[in-house]
């Protein structure tokens, strides 16, 4: 997507907001309209990654896991869709631990999260009770996310890309 367009109606606009004020306004607006451009873009970036959270966001909801990048290449700005990728086959439930030894404990979830939790197992083929080891190991000793989760990051705000000299 070329940006350009976009900027040079922004700065015709603006530059002839200012004809009213007479020649020396209007060159004034013609200098601050060519140095804000930069400005400009990136804030144009930042509205194209926030609608690419957002969509992507929307996707995930309706049951269509992928992600939506905004990519610079010079300066074009390109959106992307990946796909999420398809999920590795889970592996088996970790050990029991050193001693063998498992305890039983019981657990009350609200209703929401035990639906969910069902659901998030019966994607990956598991069990509830593997489903919650795994996951609580995973937790507890920094390992990496289940594959549920794997289908997008959900740290806020990331900007990906290259940078060219």
């Amino acid at each position: 997507m070329d940006l350009s367009p976009y900027l040079e109606t922004l700065r015709r606009d603006f530059v002839s907001s200012a004809a009213p004020g007479g020649e020396d306004v209007t060159r004034t607006a013609e200098l601050l309209a060519g140095s804000i451009e930069a400005a400009i873009r990136l804030s144009m970036m930042e509205v194209l990654s926030a609608a690419a959270d957002e969509i992507t966001d929307e996707l995930d909801k309706s049951g269509h896991p992928a992600t939506v990048e905004v990519r610079m290449r010079g300066r074009q700005a390109d959106m992307v869709v990946t796909d999420a990728p398809a999920a590795a086959p889970a592996p088996p439930p970790t050990s029991a631990g050193d001693s063998g030894d498992v305890a039983r404990i019981t657990l009350r979830l609200p209703e929401q999260l035990k639906e969910a939790v069902e659901q998030a197992a019966s994607a990956e083929s598991i069990s509830v009770n593997a489903w919650l080891v795994r996951a609580i190991n995973a937790s507890v000793h920094g390992g990496p996310p289940t594959s549920s989760t794997t289908g997008r990051a959900r740290f806020g705000r990331r900007i990906t890309g290259y940078a060219q000299a």
